[in-house]
């Protein structure tokens, strides 16, 4: 097995680009995430699986309402997660959608929190890094590609 790590920077060698937003008053939070998939991030476009979206909110909730598409709210832990299986260029609307969710709150008003990301793919790499043997008498048998979201970050 070989594993790497690579860093990059800019929004085109992103496959999840994300903008959130809050809306912030002393009864109600309201809070949307856009997010765009970004095939030409990777060497061959494929779909990221296993999407999930996961925010705190802070300031009591006391309610949550018009939520889309539906999500978990964890009262616990005060945080919302949302899971999408699949977000490709073949998704509804190529990949291109929002999330909602209205916050009743009673210790208002929230505070923006940062929004956290994963998500996996398999087939292609961000890296463009590939593999190859040199001498004859060897092959491969198998080879997978496959990346995941570490440490996938958005704010407003």
């Amino acid at each position: 097995m070989l594993k790497y790590q690579v860093s990059a920077e800019g929004l085109q060698s992103i496959p999840l680009n994300l903008a959130v937003s809050w809306r912030c008053e002393p009864t109600s939070t309201d809070l949307r995430i856009d997010y765009k998939y970004n095939g030409e991030a990777m060497t061959t476009p494929m779909a990221l699986n296993n999407v999930q979206f996961l925010v705190p909110v802070d300031g009591g909730v006391s309610k949550l309402q018009a939520v889309l598409p539906p999500a978990a709210w964890n009262a616990e832990h005060q945080r919302i997660l949302w899971k999408i299986p699949d977000i490709s260029q073949k998704s509804e609307n190529g990949g291109v959608g929002s999330l909602l969710a209205r916050f009743q709150l009673t210790e208002g008003p929230s505070k923006p929190a940062p929004l956290a990301v994963q998500f996996t793919s398999e087939g292609s790499t961000l890296s463009g890094c590939d593999i190859e043997l040199a001498g004859p008498g060897y092959r491969f048998s198998l080879i997978k590609k496959r990346f995941a979201a570490g440490k996938y970050l958005a704010d407003n």
